[in-house]
């Protein structure tokens, strides 16, 4: 069952899931595609076994950073909760490109089904912090806060499309560059009233 999900992975993350097949994972582990249905009923739940783990832990670490106490205040919140999401493409990079491109494909419907109770938790936490945030003035009441969260989640979610764990920039370096642009912006004075 392990060696399926994880060639599985690696194909997906190769040549995509609209592109694999069982048979080429069935080679790929070096059985019969009838072994395949031994541990699972097809495709679809293979990807739902791979992705579901890392969505889970990313609510788990966000449930726990949101109701936190408030000690650090809402900065530290923001970036405990960009090092949650960000932390994920360090430990399980293919996962994750894997969740973020092939999770929302047409032919995933069954995934996406089965993951959008996970992802709406997810975005609503993000969310939430941001509220919390400005009504404690420690945001600024700049936007809508499911939009802001959003426009952090959509940043951070582009690492799958350009992270590479093996080049020379770490997590740790795009956590901090990510929490810092989000907290205090890239100008370097702010822009006169109009």
């Amino acid at each position: 069952r392990e060696d399926i999900l994880r060639k599985a992975l690696e194909l997906f993350d190769r040549q995509g899931y609209a592109n694999t097949s069982l048979d080429d994972i069935a080679r790929a582990v070096g059985i019969a595609r009838e072994g395949i249905y031994y541990y699972f009923k097809n495709r679809a739940e293979i990807l739902l076994h791979i992705i579901e783990p890392r969505s889970l832990a990313l609510i788990e670490g966000l449930r726990k950073i949101v109701a936190a106490a408030n000690g650090g205040g809402y900065a530290q919140k923001l970036h405990d909760a960009v090092r949650n999401h960000l932390e994920q493409f360090d430990l399980h990079c293919l996962e994750m490109t894997v969740s973020l491109r092939d999770g929302h494909l047409e032919d995933a419907r069954a995934v996406r089904a089965s993951m959008a109770r996970i992802w709406k938790e997810y975005e609503a936490l993000w969310t939430r912090l941001v509220a919390e945030g400005q009504r404690a003035g420690e945001f600024r009441p700049m936007g809508d806060p499911k939009m802001l969260a959003f426009g952090i989640l959509g940043m951070c979610n582009w690492l799958s499309r350009w992270y590479d764990p093996s080049k020379d920039v770490t997590v740790e370096q795009i956590i901090e560059t990510f929490y810092t642009m989000t907290a205090h912006g890239i100008l370097e004075s702010q822009p006169p009233a109009t």
